[in-house]
């Protein structure tokens, strides 16, 4: 039977392969919705620095991946891909797109913060130390990113019922 160090190691591995996915879609969901905010461009700019950003903690994932002597899922990073790809085209037919996808952007940000909080224990315990600088930076930025969200909101909101109220095209 593996000891706890032996469990905590697999179980970290798939937290990573995981993780990876996720940032694979957040990548995806962002692409999606940035080409679409001709009204929003501060948005639209911070999304294009967080979708580098989602590139780079992609790459800190497979370099952690690689520490362990292993690699990422191409199967779930495929299928949580193609799932960004349908979250965003589920939206992106709303007359309040640029609500719906502020909303869900806050939630998957935070969805992102308790992965990386959870790995960053799962190294721990792993006995992985050195995965810890990566894991920190990679959550805060998230972290940010969601913060940038929140202080956001309320301008984001009232452009969307100014537009709205004006007749204009509100939604991206």
């Amino acid at each position: 039977m593996p000891d706890i160090s032996e469990k905590a190691r697999d179980i970290y591995i798939v937290g990573l392969r995981n993780q990876h996915g996720v940032e694979n879609q957040a990548i995806e969901l962002l692409e999606r919705q940035v080409g679409r905010l001709e009204n929003y461009p501060e948005m639209e700019e911070r999304m294009r620095r967080h979708i580098e950003e989602s590139k780079q903690q992609a790459q800190r994932l497979d370099d952690l991946l690689s520490q362990m002597g292993t690699s990422s899922s191409s199967f779930k990073d495929t299928v949580l891909s193609l799932a960004g790809n349908l979250a965003a085209l589920g939206h992106s037919i709303a007359p309040d797109e640029v609500m719906k996808n502020s909303l869900a952007n806050f939630a998957f940000e935070h969805y992102e913060i308790a992965g990386y909080m959870s790995l960053l224990t799962l190294a721990e315990l792993a006995g992985h130390a050195a995965a810890r600088t990566a894991l920190e930076q990679s959550l805060r930025e998230e972290k940010d990113m969601a913060a940038w969200i929140a202080e956001h909101l309320d301008a984001t909101t009232r452009r969307f019922v100014e537009r709205s109220a004006a007749g204009e095209k509100a939604g991206v």
